[in-house]
């Protein structure tokens, strides 16, 4: 009875193996949107299509093949190709699939927006984004780095995967991330020198957060020959994005626009380099640099600044009394 037992007990194992196999075939014939959303591993090819949640599925395996290219080559490219780059983390995957990303809310137009930019072959413009897959990548991160990327992927890989084209070459959106997710700091003084070339002897238009200040206090822009700024909300910014975009305008094309806006500055520097404007997305930059300066092992609070990652980063913050800051303010678009 045990040896009858068995072998019905595997015909049937076979008969919904064949009948998987058989499914699978045909949507790959098909093209069906639903086979796609399982074209990651083979792992996937030997479940049943019903069963979508992919749990044992390694990271690697999900966003194996996919190319991205080095923060010191994706920087090489700005500086000495003179390229835009646009940037995505965490918080713009958020958006794509309907969630609230820190400081901005989700917003229907900006999630179609950004999933139209994460996809698209603009000349001339890098799509940089941050996905840790590897264990070389995640063991390079600091402690709180590694232990966030891992606790999101466990909840989001799929959701990720599904949003991306393992067809495309990215590049590296940590170009403005040197110091604070890493342990080996060693060569943040090299990297920030290179970085500053992005703006040598240019003419700078900054569009940046209320709050975010983008190199008062310190030397970040001291060599670029020119700055003038565009303040916009701290929060939610892209509730008034065609007013942004309208200001912008008043600027020639030679203009290096540097835009720290969270989400919003993905899409601007999209829309923005469409325009023919060099458009760099830098993102933390600043603050990476006023944390390298004061060698902190994480994220602080910089008194005059808005640092939405660090405890009380949001809270007291202090009033600029250098004249020159109200000076370069060219227009503040608040609602």
């Amino acid at each position: 009875m045990k040896i009858k037992s068995y072998f019905n007990y595997y015909n049937r194992y076979l008969y919904l193996k064949c009948i998987n196999i058989y499914i699978i075939i045909i949507l790959i014939i098909f093209e069906s949107p639903l086979y796609n959303n399982y074209n990651f591993c083979l792992m996937c090819a030997d479940r049943s299509f019903l069963d979508y949640r992919c749990d044992d599925c390694s990271v690697e395996n999900i966003f194996k093949g996919l190319k991205i290219v080095s923060k010191e080559k994706t920087l090489n490219e700005i500086i000495v190709n003179r390229k835009s780059i646009t940037r995505f983390g965490d918080g713009e995957y958020r958006i794509i699939y309907g969630e609230k990303a820190g400081f901005q809310n989700y917003n229907e137009t900006l999630s179609k927006k950004l999933l139209e930019i994460l996809n698209s072959d603009e000349k001339n413009l890098l799509i940089g984004i941050n996905i840790p897959y590897k264990k070389k990548d995640l063991n390079e991160r600091s402690d709180a780095s590694k232990i966030f990327w891992k606790k999101y992927f466990f909840k989001n890989k799929l959701k990720i995967a599904r949003i991306i084209n393992k067809k495309k070459v990215y590049y590296s959106s940590l170009i403005s991330r040197f110091y604070s997710i890493f342990k080996d700091r060693t060569n943040s003084r090299e990297y920030i020198t290179n970085f500053k070339k992005i703006w040598n002897n240019r003419n700078v238009l900054i569009i940046e957060g209320e709050k975010t200040r983008v190199g008062i206090g310190n030397d970040l822009l001291n060599n670029s020959n020119s700055i003038k700024r565009i303040i916009c909300p701290t929060v939610n910014a892209f509730n008034v994005y065609e007013k942004i975009i309208s200001s912008v305008l008043h600027f020639d094309n030679n203009v290096l626009i540097l835009i720290a806006l969270g989400p919003t500055a993905t899409a601007l520097a999209y829309d923005l380099h469409k325009l023919n404007y060099q458009t760099i997305d830098i993102g933390h930059i600043d603050i990476e640099y006023e944390l390298y300066l004061r060698k902190a092992n994480n994220m602080i609070p910089i008194p005059s600044k808005f640092v939405f990652e660090a405890r009380g980063g949001t809270n007291n913050i202090s009033n600029i009394t250098d004249i020159k800051y109200y000076e370069q303010i060219a227009f503040k678009i608040l609602n």
